[in-house]
């Protein structure tokens, strides 16, 4: 009986909270918009988010927030600490953009400009990372509003470069992690969401387990022997033999990988070889990238490239040798997280609203965090009204509808508030 009086009372509780609010997060859905759409036509690229950090600054000193700058070069933790003791949650936003340029009528696009790689590229947000900032702050702003309501301390993580720090570079959740953002004070668990261009405003979408997949690259040279492209027997063709180095990955998938327990995907984004149309070159290389959500299938898969790519090459009398890079973990959300958390996201989002879907083959470094500690990472709903067939993410048409970030802060002022006060 005692258990029971328990719960009751915590529901009370919890969905007063949710009621007593709904005023002040109309009220600050305004505010939301204008911060994303300041982080939007100012995007920076990984580990170069100076003027983005500047901003987040400037809203959290005006909200008299507690926070430390140039955490893994340009991050920012913010510390809100309630007025009684409790556990530590931690909540994050990633706030880097891509060297994409934008291609839309938005009043407010970006236009900015920089260098990528060598390369004169234009900047966008073209993941949604400018609405998890502006989501974030208005979390900020109403949780240092209420710190009477919290039994603990909150940590408000603005992570740079979660699309990669530059070559050479450390960057992300991992060098936040080694720089000890978890700790000081240990937090309990950590939250976070991904705004998403083809779910529908108003839902959201989680998994138990694997919800995105861990990410590695890799890259394959090849040398062959220069000849006329007349005469190719008189060379050795490395883009004929990286076509089938190509087709022979993809059966390591098709043929190899138990597809029925977990997707996998092997793809290779650029192939670099020649100067001419009539000559063979010496040779080609290729990057590209892996996506598991099972670590057994990534340590075949990986194992398999490393037999495969210089077989191939051999049988057709050429070298190649192949390097595959770590990369990402794969992103999992805590079982039981996930089971203590989901009643929140049922009671603000409506329980139709929260739908539990397949893994992605996409990829996110919260998954460093998650490593650490217990995480729940789901989606946002961003889809723009009427479009059926929605803009990928990372592409120089993508959108969303901003009317979806208000169940952003909704959902995750009452994840910490649920959180530290059960």
């Amino acid at each position: 009986m005692k258990k029971l009086i328990l719960f009751v009372s915590l529901f009370a509780v919890t969905y007063t909270f949710g009621q007593d609010l709904s005023t002040e997060f109309q009220a600050i859905e305004k505010k939301v918009i204008e911060l994303r759409r300041h982080f939007h036509q100012n995007p920076e690229l990984s580990n170069r988010e100076f003027k983005t950090s500047d901003k987040i600054a400037e809203v959290l000193t005006e909200l008299g927030i507690e926070f430390k700058r140039n955490i893994a070069k340009t991050g920012i933790v913010g510390i809100i600490k309630g007025e009684k003791p409790g556990k530590v949650v931690a909540l994050r936003a990633d706030i880097d953009g891509l060297p994409v340029v934008e291609r839309n009528n938005l009043s407010f696009k970006s236009t900015k400009k920089t260098t990528f790689l060598g390369k004169n590229v234009g900047v966008m947000h073209a993941c949604g990372h400018d609405t998890h900032i502006a989501i974030l702050l208005g979390v900020a702003e109403m949780l240092s509003k209420h710190k009477d309501k919290i039994n603990g301390t909150v940590k408000l993580i603005f992570q740079p470069a979660e699309e990669g720090a530059p070559k050479g570079e450390e960057g992300g959740a991992q060098l936040m992690v080694k720089e000890g953002v978890l700790k000081n004070p240990n937090v309990d668990a950590i939250f976070g969401l991904h705004i998403n261009s083809g779910t529908p405003v108003g839902r959201i979408n989680y998994r138990k387990g694997g919800i995105m997949a861990a990410s590695q690259s890799f890259k394959i040279d090849i040398k062959g022997k220069q000849s006329h492209g007349s005469r190719p027997w008189t060379g050795i063709d490395p883009i004929m033999i990286s076509a089938k180095i190509i087709d022979g990955l993809q059966t390591i998938v098709s043929r190899e990988a138990e597809l029925t327990k977990e997707a996998a995907v092997i793809t290779v984004g650029k192939i670099d070889a020649g100067v001419r149309s009539n000559i063979i070159p010496e040779s080609a290389s290729m990057i590209g990238t892996i996506r598991t959500l099972d670590y057994d299938m990534q340590a075949h898969i990986n194992k398999r490239m490393k037999e495969m790519v210089p077989a191939i090459a051999k049988a057709y009398k050429a070298e190649a040798t192949i390097e595959i890079e770590r990369g990402y973990p794969i992103t999992f959300n805590n079982h039981k997280l996930v089971d203590q958390m989901l009643p929140t996201l049922q009671r603000v989002a409506g329980k139709d609203n929260v739908k539990n879907i397949n893994a992605v083959t996409g990829a996110e470094d919260f998954s460093f965090f998650a490593k650490e500690i217990p995480g729940f990472y789901f989606f946002l709903g961003g889809m723009t009204p009427g479009n059926k067939n929605p803009f990928p993410h990372h592409t120089p048409d993508f959108q969303i509808d901003e009317s979806g970030m208000l169940l952003g802060v909704k959902v995750m002022t009452n994840i910490v508030f649920d959180y530290l006060n059960q």
